[in-house]
């Protein structure tokens, strides 16, 4: 991948109004890394997911200094759409978690997956955006 920036400079820049273009370009630098909706959707993606990843917070599951966020839109053969966001580890690049939502696979809306149980089954399913938070905190 490219030169990433850390989760917690991402974050600024969100909350400046860096991501809200909706042009591809700005969309790649925000995190997009593959998508199969139409171009113009990713915006309002970014804006949904940052909103979540804006409030993650020093100290939890995630390193805000030494992670960096990117995002995909998923196509299942036989389903719907579906987006997820990834922390990965700046240094060695290594995908840490996958949050998915709305994957009809899945139980519930929020799903997340760890690196430590090699991504096989969830360890965190909520429809609550407000107990995923808290359980990343």
């Amino acid at each position: 991948m490219r030169n990433e920036i850390s989760i917690r400079e991402w974050v600024e820049r969100f909350c400046d109004g860096k991501y809200e273009s909706r042009d591809v370009q700005t969309q790649i630098e925000a995190g997009w890394y593959d998508w199969f909706c139409r171009d113009s959707n990713l915006a309002n993606k970014t804006k949904r997911m940052g909103n979540i990843i804006e409030q993650i917070k020093p100290g939890g599951k995630i390193n805000l200094e030494k992670s960096y966020i990117w995002f995909r839109n998923n196509c299942p053969l036989d389903d719907a759409l579906y987006d997820d966001f990834r922390f990965a580890d700046i240094e060695t690049d290594a995908t840490l978690f996958v949050v998915q939502i709305s994957n009809a696979y899945n139980r519930n809306s929020y799903t997340v997956f760890e690196q430590s149980n090699n991504f096989l089954t969830p360890v965190f399913e909520s429809y609550s955006i407000k107990e995923m938070i808290k359980w990343f905190n």
